[in-house]
């Protein structure tokens, strides 16, 4: 017999049969502030179960099914979330983990589609390979996250934190980062020939300084207002890409075609190798 009990108060708010919560059956739980740190769940189904404020620092959640559940202002600091399933096609079955702290939290290959996860802490945290289409960062501290061959398809990362991220051969297609802190992100690729892909992406007013971003698709892509100073563009493609108003202060862009760049009142005269047609106007 397990006694769940809450962390602060030491209340039991759920008594489990069995000697372990390995694949345990604790959907529909209430268990707001439990105390669940440096334990097994690998495979326990919390679907539906409220864990607002849990504490899950160090837990083993391996393959663990938390659809629907709300873990609001959980702390999931360090714990191993690997192929954990919180998200869904529909938005109304994700997770919710807003306020949530995720640093060194391991979700590599995790399933977060339409999750909401604002104002979360991820500092750190491995996202290799996850599944993050449509899911709600905005706010969140992502700061030098590993996310690798990460699906951030129309993810919302406005105004997050993504500095030093590794986001090599990402998917950030029509992902929106309006706003975001980006400086001396990696965008690059693991492949000789791979890319990481930006196309539609919307990077309005977003600091990218440092970004190294050689050899990424960002056909259409936004970044308006955009702070590009030191970004390494050398062999990417931008066609229609939005660059207007952009600081490229000693962006390098070599081998990049810009005749369909929207270049008007950004400041290219500062940028490095930027080889455009005579008839582009209104540049600075």
């Amino acid at each position: 017999m397990i006694e769940i009990k809450h962390a602060e108060t030491g209340r039991i708010l759920e008594t489990i049969a069995g000697d372990s919560l390995v694949g345990a059956d604790l959907r529909d739980m209430q268990l707001n502030g439990a105390d669940f740190r440096g334990l097994d769940l690998s495979g326990a189904n919390l679907e539906s179960s409220d864990l607002v404020g849990a504490r899950l620092s160090g837990a083993r959640l391996v393959e663990t099914i938390l659809l629907a559940a709300d873990l609001t202002n959980a702390d999931l600091e360090g714990a191993d979330l690997r192929q954990a399933r919180l998200g869904a096609e529909r938005p109304a079955r994700a997770a919710k983990l807003n306020g949530a702290i995720l640093t060194r939290t391991s979700l590599e290959r995790a399933d977060l589609r339409h999750a909401t996860v604002r104002a979360a802490n991820l500092q750190g945290a491995n996202l290799t390979g996850a599944d993050l289409r449509d899911t709600d960062f905005q706010g969140s501290n992502l700061c030098h996250v590993t996310a690798t061959k990460a699906l951030f398809i129309r993810a919302n990362l406005r105004e997050a934190n993504l500095c030093g991220a590794d986001l090599r051969d990402c998917h950030l297609n029509d992902a929106n980062l309006a706003g975001a802190s980006m400086h001396e992100a990696d965008l690059t690729s693991v492949q000789p020939n791979g890319f990481t892909v930006l196309n539609l992406a919307n990077f309005e007013g977003a600091d990218l300084r440092g970004s190294t971003m050689r050899g990424v698709s960002a056909q259409e892509t936004n970044f308006r207002n955009a702070n590009l100073t030191d970004v390494d563009f050398t062999n990417a493609v931008l066609g229609g890409a939005i660059m207007r108003r952009a600081d490229v202060t000693n962006a390098d862009f070599s081998g990049v075609e810009l005749a369909s760049v929207t270049m008007e009142f950004a400041n290219f005269s500062k940028a490095r190798n930027a080889n455009y047609p005579s008839y582009k106007k209104n540049l600075r």
